[in-house]
């Protein structure tokens, strides 16, 4: 849920605002000065600030300017004045967009709705690639190295993951003892084919289901194991 932060000294007006971000499902915080205000956007952390221009105590302008000294908050500037100077003034100041009172409700939560998506694309331009294997609800992150049963994070050795993300790249091929023994252990591993059987097991009593009478990884007698889609 995404918190805003409603900067506004016209009460009535504020209390609007409040009341339509929360129907948005917006979880919201107002303040009617700019010093609180102010406090309040340094201290806690806000996806979006709506910051009136004219304030008691700091200027709208005053508080995107020290604002900007310590964080990038997004802000929507709100303001009754229309003209050309006073709009470059608040996006030289720090603010990312601006509506001119009076507005329609609308427009600013379409506004809202619009940086809050420029956000969430920059953070994921910006993140690490995450490679994932998926199969039925087991995911695995391979960057993170991470094996996930829905939202459940499954603890692993290095062989179980190594063993585990084997199968999961190779669903419904079986694979040999002796191939996992090599892919997971190493072609000079000096350990017999039987481990493979022992961290199957140790796989099994981690990744499967305890209510679920099936496995996710299959036995094929005489051979070695496979994860079937299938099943």
């Amino acid at each position: 849920m995404s918190k805003i932060l409603v900067i506004e000294d016209e009460k009535n007006l504020a209390h609007f605002v409040e009341l339509e971000l929360q129907h948005e499902n917006y979880q919201t915080d107002v303040r009617d000065n700019g010093r609180t205000g102010l406090e309040a956007a340094i201290t806690n952390d806000y996806d979006v600030i709506l910051l009136d221009l004219m304030l008691p105590e700091l200027s709208g302008l005053e508080v995107a300017r020290r604002l900007r000294e310590v964080k990038n908050t997004p802000i929507i500037m709100m303001t009754a004045r229309d003209s050309v100077i006073d709009r470059v003034s608040g996006l030289d100041y720090g603010a990312d967009d601006y509506v001119v009172k009076p507005f329609a409700i609308e427009e600013l939560l379409a506004r809202v709705r619009a940086l809050l998506r420029r956000i969430d694309i920059e953070t994921e331009a910006h993140a690490p690639h995450q490679s994932t294997v998926k199969f039925k609800d087991l995911v695995i992150e391979k960057e993170n190295r991470i094996v996930r049963r829905g939202d459940e994070v499954i603890n692993l050795t290095k062989r179980e993951y190594e063993l585990l993300l084997t199968l999961m790249e190779n669903v419904n091929v079986v694979q040999a003892r002796d191939d996992l023994l090599k892919r997971v252990w190493g072609y000079e591993s000096e350990v017999e084919t039987n481990v493979v059987d022992v961290y199957v097991r140790y796989l099994r009593n981690k990744i499967d289901d305890p209510e679920s009478a099936r496995s996710y990884i299959q036995t094929i007698r005489g051979t070695g194991y496979v994860m079937r889609s299938s099943n």
